[in-house]
């Protein structure tokens, strides 16, 4: 399509009849009545320099107490000269992903499963310490490195628990499919607060004595859980789409149940229901934000002590907006990239 026809296609979209002209008119109005002061207050007449809230000029954002705080943001109280660990654990994470999405298709479930086996107790040394380095306790950590290790770790929990608990579902057995029904409409039906509340407060209490879990495996452990019946009904409506020929297919070539559910069924189902599950992976990054109940502090929590400081009161638009916009970032490059997969399955 050459630029003239698409600036024909857009005018008659827009413009095509009197009524649809005065929606675009309207619109556009409106957009422009919100955007104008927002953009005035966070970029025109925004303070960038400075070290105090002194050098903030009147009327606009003063970007100087996201510079103050940017540490505390990222890290939480995390000690200054132990964020290198931090870094080094995102790095590693990155680099994992990225080897796997490039890797050779021969190669890529071998590399997965190396690297969902290595990654994991990797970050949980780096970020805590032990074996060489100094221990960092949970309560030292924060801002955005917790938030991205709760999203990540509860996935963990979820997505494994989520795909067993949609195949027991679907199993004949009767014991397993109550007990698969049972686990997905408790912990649906359950407020997520009130998870984190009862894994933080009631869990040491039924424990036997001298047993103990840290507060933040407990609120990890709890999301997990949750996530993992949103989850299987997610990955439940994957396996209610495929025909039922496939699993006839299958048992006619003569593979028995796992090998037909993991060769066969199974993938087909998860690419279904990706978009599905990409959301409540995003749901569950957002939701990170309720572990401040119990007094652990994510990118929203930090962002809220902040504001205690006397010398940076009043800024509490400045830190929801930055807060925010990361929020924003994160859960529009997920959506984007699954986007992306979606539209490389199709190919």
């Amino acid at each position: 399509m050459n630029r003239t026809s698409a600036l024909s296609l857009w005018r008659e979209r827009l413009f095509g009849t009197p009524f649809t002209g005065f929606v675009t008119l309207a619109l556009a109005f409106g957009i422009a009545w919100v955007a104008v002061p927002i953009i005035r207050w966070a970029l025109i007449d925004a303070t960038w320099s400075g070290t105090t809230r002194a050098d903030c000029a009147p009327g606009g954002a003063c970007w100087v107490f996201i510079r103050a705080r940017f540490g505390q943001f990222m890290y939480g109280l995390y000690p200054v000269d132990q964020r290198w660990r931090v870094d080094l654990a995102g790095i590693a994470f990155v680099l994992g992903i990225a080897a796997v999405v490039f890797a050779p298709q021969r190669l890529k479930l071998r590399l997965g499963v190396f690297m969902l086996v290595l990654l994991p107790p990797l970050g949980i040394w780096l970020l805590s310490g032990g074996f060489g380095l100094a221990y960092v306790e949970t309560r030292e950590w924060g801002g955005l490195m917790l938030t991205l290790f709760i999203s990540i770790y509860a996935s963990l929990i979820a997505i494994p628990l989520g795909i067993l608990f949609a195949l027991g579902r679907q199993s004949q057995l009767r014991v397993i499919r109550l007990i698969s029904v049972v686990f997905i409409e408790f912990w649906r039906g359950v407020p997520i607060i009130a998870v984190i509340f009862l894994a933080s407060l009631l869990l040491p209490l039924i424990l036997p004595g001298g047993i103990g879990i840290d507060r933040l495996a407990r609120a990890v452990i709890g999301l997990g859980f949750v996530i993992a019946a949103y989850m299987a009904e997610a990955v439940r409506g994957g396996l209610q789409a495929l025909p039922k020929g496939q699993r006839e297919a299958a048992t006619a070539l003569g593979l028995n149940y796992w090998k037909a559910t993991g060769l066969i069924i199974l993938p087909q189902a998860l690419r279904i229901s990706l978009p599905a599950m990409t959301n409540e992976f995003i749901a569950l990054i957002k939701n990170t934000t309720l572990v401040l109940v119990v007094s652990i502090l994510d990118l929203l929590g930090i962002a809220q002590a902040s504001l205690a400081d006397p010398n940076w009161v009043g800024m509490n638009m400045e830190a929801y907006a930055f807060s925010g916009a990361i929020y924003w970032l994160i859960c529009f490059a997920l959506s984007r990239w699954s986007r992306s997969l979606e539209n490389k399955r199709r190919l």
